[in-house]
């Protein structure tokens, strides 16, 4: 059986790096689902690999012919920004097919809903938030246009969209804490590659 693993974590936790690693090794032949958004794109991004960068006219046209997956929607301080997956032919289920996917929690539990729990694995991410605002703030500082207010939106709404009680209805039980990247990752392969041979 398939399995989607769902990578997860604040803002600034490294779980992209952590998702890129995973999704690079051969070892565990993951899949990718690249995700859509109607954000700017960020200095160093690629469309088509971190995301889709789309428009709202766009989204709402998948909405109608009911390829959503999931999708959240975000009121920031440059206007609404979304996010979705979409069904767009990226996800096919197959004993021989395995997925890595990015997400949030909120992402998470719309595709549980979708897929159900013997397809989704939650990877999540955590790093203790004085770290992770000064990772935040670094970031930001090397983009052409910074976005600090943006940064401190994001800061503060994670505390509301990973709380404890979200984790715990999403059944995630193990974290992962990426101190150190390369050993965080170890430890996530040897976990997923566990999942994959029970099958």
């Amino acid at each position: 059986m398939s399995k989607i693993f769902c990578v997860m974590g604040k803002s600034a936790s490294g779980k992209d790096s952590v998702f890129k690693k995973l999704a690079a090794d051969p070892g565990l032949g993951l899949r990718t689902v690249v995700p859509y958004t109607t954000r700017p794109i960020r200095e160093g991004e690629r469309d088509g690999v971190e995301y889709y960068f789309t428009d709202e006219r766009h989204f709402q046209d998948l909405k109608q012919s009911g390829k959503i997956i999931e999708d959240r929607a975000y009121h920031t301080v440059h206007g609404l920004w979304r996010y979705f997956t979409a069904d767009d032919g990226q996800i096919c289920l197959s004993p021989e097919n395995n997925y890595i996917i990015i997400g949030t929690l909120e992402a998470y539990r719309q595709m549980l809903n979708y897929f159900g729990p013997d397809i989704m694995r939650p990877v999540y991410v955590e790093v203790e938030d004085g770290q992770r605002l000064l990772r935040a703030l670094k970031r930001e500082q090397f983009q052409t246009k910074p976005r600090y207010a943006e940064m401190c939106r994001r800061f503060l709404a994670d505390c509301e969209d990973f709380s404890e009680e979200k984790i715990g209805d999403c059944g995630i039980i193990k974290r992962y804490a990426n101190i150190e990247l390369e050993q965080c990752v170890r430890q996530i392969k040897a976990d997923i590659e566990e999942e994959i041979k029970k099958g």
